[in-house]
């Protein structure tokens, strides 16, 4: 009797093996993943798909097991860190709060953030509000992690504690560590978001797709987060198949950019791809227009290559995230070579007229061609040629 007491305090009611434990820790934890970025993130916050009432209730039980965290809570943080990105209001953001305290410390501004009243009614509306929420999820989030540690404990014994603690600290480090750190901090960007968010991988399986964090704030409605043919965004595949099911429908994913041949102004549809595809705008002027010019620059000789790379890098957001030191040397550089002055000026000039600042359509589009006419009268083939380009973008029909 003894024995068998000792045996199953060891390994629990399931006797498991090490490669069955390895098995489970990957399964549950990536059912914590799925729960995060498809249900939390992609459909309660950002309203890119839906879930079969079944499916997202499950999800949301889930979330309460193994997390403890409230959706409310969830859906209202990030709401915020997007409205207020970047900013001292930024629940999480690196560049105010330090690359170290959201990397290691993620949990605290989250649980700092979720105390806010104020905030958790302005931006959490939407979110489930049910009997349940009210009277079991909401009201006694610790009780779920309490559960799970009780089931663990039955299934695998001493070894259960252990799988617990991976368990509760997988999306506190991954999440709130990872994605709300690592993603603001190092990767490389599709797009010049006015913010510093970045890809942490081309390959958004690990994490469910949350990898590809600038993709996500260029389109943050988008239920698709890949957006290059080479990216692969394991959420999406999820949520496609959860679609063939028929337990989910796609409201939203992010619009394609189509360019039109031989436009000779820019015209309403091309505002309205401006308006829609910024970031892209932005983007493609940095690859198809500055980085040609710095290149020139630099075969002429013009010590182009002693500037630094986070330098050369800023001049594709107009220095936004230097500090003053550096933004005046990025500027004083360009003083000193007129071609590249003129295309950083050009990009100004097209970052004012794409930003969403109230002016009416045809206000912009009046700009758009004055913009238009005078980039190609500089005589500057990259910028002329770019020029060219825009007037012919269009929003791009989306056939699934």
């Amino acid at each position: 009797m003894l024995d068998s007491l000792i045996t199953l305090a060891a390994r629990g009611l399931t006797q498991a093996s090490w490669g069955t434990w390895i098995v489970y820790m990957l399964i549950v934890t990536q059912l914590t993943i799925f729960t995060v970025t498809l249900y939390l993130h992609r459909s309660q916050t950002h309203r890119g798909v839906d879930f079969h009432p079944v499916l997202a209730h499950f999800f949301r039980f889930w979330s309460w097991l193994t997390t403890g965290m409230v959706t409310r809570e969830w859906v209202a943080i990030h709401r915020k860190h997007h409205a207020k990105v970047e900013t001292a209001e930024d629940p999480h953001s690196p560049q105010i709060h330090g690359i170290n305290k959201v990397f290691w410390d993620g949990v605290s501004l989250y649980r700092e953030a979720s105390e806010n009243a104020e905030d958790m009614e302005k931006y959490g509306r939407g979110a489930p509000a049910d009997w349940i929420e009210r009277h079991l999820y909401g009201k006694h989030p610790y009780w779920g992690p309490t559960l799970m540690a009780i089931i663990s404990i039955a299934l695998f014994g001493v070894v259960g504690v252990a799988m617990w603690a991976i368990q509760m600290i997988w999306i506190p480090f991954w999440a709130a560590g990872f994605v709300n750190g690592l993603g603001h901090w190092w990767g490389y960007r599709n797009f010049e978001s006015a913010d510093t968010s970045t890809n942490l991988s081309p390959w958004g399986i690990w994490i469910g797709g949350e990898e590809l964090h600038n993709n996500h704030h260029a389109f943050p409605s988008s239920a698709k987060f890949a957006l290059r043919k080479w990216e692969v965004d394991i959420g999406w595949g999820a949520i496609r198949l959860f679609e063939m099911l028929g337990l989910a429908k796609v409201l939203r994913v992010a619009p394609s950019l189509d360019v039109r041949p031989n436009m000779p102004l820019p015209d309403t549809d091309t505002v309205k791809a401006l308006l829609s595809h910024r970031f892209h705008v932005m983007s493609d002027y940095f690859r198809g227009v500055i980085v040609p010019t710095l290149r020139e620059g630099g075969q002429a000789g013009a010590g182009i290559k002693g500037l630094p790379r986070k330098l050369r890098r800023a001049l594709g957001n107009g220095g936004r995230w230097l500090d003053a030191a550096s933004r005046e040397r990025m500027v004083a550089f360009t003083e000193q070579c007129p071609k590249l002055a003129t295309v950083c000026e050009f990009r100004a000039r097209l970052a004012a007229i794409t930003e969403r600042n109230g002016r009416n359509a045809e206000a912009m589009l009046e700009a758009l061609k004055d913009w238009c006419r005078e980039a190609e009268a500089t005589g500057i083939r990259t910028l002329a040629e770019f020029a060219v380009r825009l007037k012919g973008y269009r929003v791009a029909e989306h056939h699934g």
